[in-house]
């Protein structure tokens, strides 16, 4: 199974920046709905296109193997 590691990437990216930062502000300046960031780090199995995925790379200025990962189940 996919896993993303939206949180981590938050969480990694507050640290460098020394602010917190919110779901909603990421929504803002990646161009992904809320709700899509919602269930991409809530519901494991979320299925997602390479669009988003594209554009929290270039929001988090990652790879794509930065941002999911693959669990076995």
């Amino acid at each position: 199974m996919i896993r993303f590691r939206l949180a981590e990437l938050i969480a990694d990216k507050a640290f460098k920046e020394r602010r917190s930062i919110s779901m909603t502000e990421v929504a803002e300046g990646s161009g992904v709905h809320r709700a899509t960031l919602s269930k991409m780090a809530n519901q494991p199995g979320t299925n997602v296109g390479t669009e988003i995925v594209d554009k929290l790379c270039r929001y988090f200025q990652c790879q794509p193997g930065d941002l999911l990962t693959y669990v076995e189940e």
